[in-house]
């Protein structure tokens, strides 16, 4: 199996323009996330044809390489083959920044670029920290009670899944220092200063507070995403300033020290707080949808859902999913809609299972199934289905309205985030009351039978499109 995973990654790293075109890599779930230098050397079609790649598309800046579960395995004996072991494993160092002619879509891009390459990194820590929270839902006095109030092992699992969020400005400091280009141990450093004990009491018991002589309003940051990605960005430009002034021999000691002498005012008066109101505003917003219709919000994201993740618009949702979950601890919109529209994937691929009639056709349509509602790869449904056939896509978007409104009616809400898009998915709505568990399954059911229904019923075209190389491979 390693030498088929070897055999893969020599034969993307040929087909991108080899290692020196690499300006970053990195990987989600799912997905090889290239940054290259020069897109014209890229070979797509070659890249759609290699066996072990479901797909590949270009969004939000970056080149995408659909692989699936073993997407890890694949990424760590690419890194090894390029002879990039010795840099980090999240990220391959920044290439030389280039000018660009400004078009909103390339900003847009960059922006998307900037997301991913910040919050991706971060979701290990974010399926641990939720697992113990989801942990101590169930088990804990609000339903099984196995688990007692006051005890060592209560008081364990609390303060461990809280650190995953409490502590995000430091681990989030590291990921955008990586993708903005600075020194990753000073972000860290920004993200503690901005989370200190004195000043969250500060923030706490509204005590006035300047930064050289500049009135500063406190803040509570914990937990909260946008201030410091907007502070990384900013010291992506203060740092290199200073590496260029300041002479080589003092560089070491006085480039970090004034690069955080000038982020403090910067951070603690301006970006803090309009980050931390962005994020309040964001928050509240979403959280007050359900009183202006917000059932039809969640069955408009689960029906387009999969459609945002392959144009990588879902970028956008993900980070005010995770701005959310992390102040509130639930969220009742976006992550809700985003396991509905799994399973809705789960639904199509058994709907076209039925229908199918050609055997290796009907074959691959039961591996389609199997990798989104065990594997929680919902790219080879989605491409090797929807993307073919056409049809199967009203089929999903059924499913993802029908369940979507009763999620929304219901006020399914989701307290933890569990980034997999299989059955595992479903312990997420655990942690709030039964009555939310139970109108959480039945609107994902309601999802994959409506979804399957159609599905079937519009039925598929099997002489469409039969050559297809990308179709004609199982999934890896």
């Amino acid at each position: 199996m390693s030498k088929d995973y070897t055999v893969l990654a020599k034969a993307i790293l040929s087909n991108i323009g080899g290692a020196e075109n690499i300006s970053s890599v990195t990987h989600c779930m799912t997905r090889l996330r290239f940054n290259l230098k020069d897109m014209s050397k890229l070979n797509d079609e070659e890249i759609k044809k290699i066996s072990g790649v479901i797909g590949a598309v270009q969004s939000g800046g970056q080149y995408q390489i659909i692989i699936g579960q073993t997407v890890g395995k694949v990424y760590q004996i690419l890194i090894d083959t390029a002879g990039l072991e010795h840099l980090s494993s999240a990220e391959v160092a920044p290439a030389s920044k280039e000018k660009e002619p400004f078009s909103f879509k390339s900003l847009g891009n960059k922006i998307l670029d900037n997301l991913a390459g910040s919050l991706t990194p971060l979701i290990p820590i974010l399926i641990a920290a939720s697992m113990f929270k989801m942990v101590m839902s169930v088990f804990g006095p609000s339903m099984l009670n196995w688990i007692h109030e006051g005890t060592s092992l209560a008081t364990l699992i609390t303060f461990v899944g809280d650190a995953g969020f409490y502590f995000f400005p430091v681990f989030l400091g590291y990921t955008a220092s990586k993708k903005f280009g600075v020194t990753p141990v000073l972000g860290m450093f920004l993200g503690g200063i901005m989370i200190h004990p004195t000043f969250v009491q500060m923030a706490a018991e509204g005590t006035s507070f300047d930064v050289f002589g500049l009135p500063a309003s406190p803040q509570n940051y914990a937990s909260t995403v946008i201030p410091m990605i907007l502070s990384v960005w900013v010291m992506s430009y203060v740092e290199p300033f200073f590496k260029k002034v300041v002479p080589a021999t003092l560089s070491t000691i006085l480039v970090p020290t004034f690069t955080i002498v000038v982020m403090l005012p910067i951070s603690l008066v301006v970006l803090g707080p309009i980050g931390f109101v962005a994020g309040e505003y964001i928050g509240s917003f979403l959280l007050s949808l359900d009183s202006i219709g917000g059932f039809l919000a969640v069955a408009l994201i689960a029906a387009s859902w999969q459609f945002l993740v392959m144009t990588g618009m879902h970028l956008i949702m993900i980070t005010t999913m995770i701005t959310v979950m992390a102040q509130n601890g639930q969220e009742a919109l976006v992550n809700p809609a985003a396991i509905i529209s799994s399973m809705c994937v789960a639904g199509m691929c058994f709907g076209a299972f039925l229908r199918i009639r050609d055997k290796d056709q009907k074959a691959l349509a039961f591996s389609y199934l199997a990798a989104s509602f065990i594997g929680g790869v919902t790219e080879p449904g989605v491409y090797g289905l929807g993307v073919r056939y056409r049809k199967p896509f009203i089929g999903l978007m059924a499913g993802g309205v029908v369940g979507g409104i009763y999620a929304g009616i219901t006020g399914v809400t989701t307290y933890a985030m569990i980034p997999v898009a299989n059955f595992a998915a479903l312990a997420a709505f655990f942690g709030g009351s039964n009555a939310n568990t139970i109108n959480a399954f039945v609107s994902c059911g309601l999802g994959f039978a409506v979804t399957a229904a159609v599905t079937y019923i519009l039925g598929v075209k099997e002489t469409e499109t039969k050559n297809e190389s990308i179709l004609e491979k199982s999934p890896a």
